[in-house]
């Protein structure tokens, strides 16, 4: 690789972590831990039983083998494992504003990964378009989650179209004990959209049972409002399909955002009745605000 892009792309995750990790330490330190807990208990150790101990806890070949009634102790398993699910489709690439949706669901990921780290836990990373681009195994330490940036970043897909229940099904299969799965993506779903949407909820509910599944829904302005500019040629980023529309004509802008909202309302329906949580976000508006919000009515409902 060239020595100046890899110099630019050093530079770039420089940045990113720099940003995120002041983020992490002045916004959401104490957050990221009281809301995501560790998968189950952990042994502890085995002491006498004391009157008013939990008689359910009575270890009785201890008990048996010394005569004297002994419970077994346990604590709370804090090490959470963590999978970012991040949709890098041809869609991502749009951007109205500062960022396009890509680099909105990067520095969104290198958050998450460096709250996880700060709190030893593992992350692991999978890319997907309509394949799984690559996956990177749950681990713990700065270097992982700096390899983990970078490839949110500069990764160069081979697909440009979504399949949502492809990294579903991935972590399913190769996740073996319950882990927070953050699924980010624009939901820009190929063919029938209602249609894709019936196809996913299933997906999405098998994975809600075996993980904690949460959904990140990026979204652009331009995708809901057309500016009043003349003619448009607007060209679909995952399937070259092209249409001209004439955006002077308030009609067909009304149209078009009658229908974004409609599918957006659709998203939102399909996926609250999985029993899923929604982090709606825009790239034309901080995130930071909508993720705290995120965290303290799921602390709420957690007690």
């Amino acid at each position: 690789m060239d020595s100046r892009i890899t110099k630019e792309i050093l530079k770039k995750v420089r940045q990113v972590e720099v940003r995120t990790n002041r983020l992490v330490n002045d916004s959401l330190a104490g957050n990221y831990q009281s809301v995501f807990k560790g998968s189950g208990m952990d042994f502890d150790e085995v002491r006498e039983y004391v009157p008013g101990d939990d008689i359910r806890s009575i270890d009785w070949n201890v008990t048996a083998r010394t005569g004297i009634p002994h419970i077994k102790k346990f604590t709370e398993e804090r090490e959470l494992t963590i999978m970012l699910l991040i949709d890098i489709s041809g869609s991502g690439d749009f951007g109205s504003s500062e960022s396009s949706k890509r680099e909105m669901m990067a520095e969104l990921g290198s958050v998450l990964a460096f709250s996880a780290v700060k709190n030893n836990d593992k992350v692991g990373l999978v890319l997907f378009t309509d394949f799984v681009e690559l996956y990177i195994p749950p681990q713990k330490g700065k270097k992982h989650i700096l390899r983990i940036i970078r490839e949110i970043l500069f990764f160069q897909p081979r697909g440009k179209e979504t399949d949502l229940k492809l990294p579903l099904d991935f972590v399913n299969r190769v996740i073996k004990r319950k882990c927070v799965t953050f699924l980010i993506s624009d939901f820009c779903l190929p063919g029938d959209f209602e249609k894709a949407l019936g196809d996913l909820q299933p997906k999405l509910q098998i994975s809600n049972r075996r993980h904690d599944l949460i959904t990140v829904i990026v979204s652009d302005p331009r995708e809901f409002h057309l500016p009043d500019v003349g003619w448009l040629n607007l060209e679909d980023a995952e399937t070259g399909e092209q249409v001209a529309l004439n955006t002077s004509d308030a009609a067909i802008r009304h149209q078009y955002s009658e229908l974004a909202a409609k599918r957006h309302k659709s998203l939102h329906k399909t996926i609250r009745s999985a029993g899923i949580d929604i982090l709606d976000l825009s790239t034309d508006a901080p995130y930071i605000p909508p993720l705290l919000n995120f965290f303290g009515s799921r602390k709420g409902r957690n007690g």
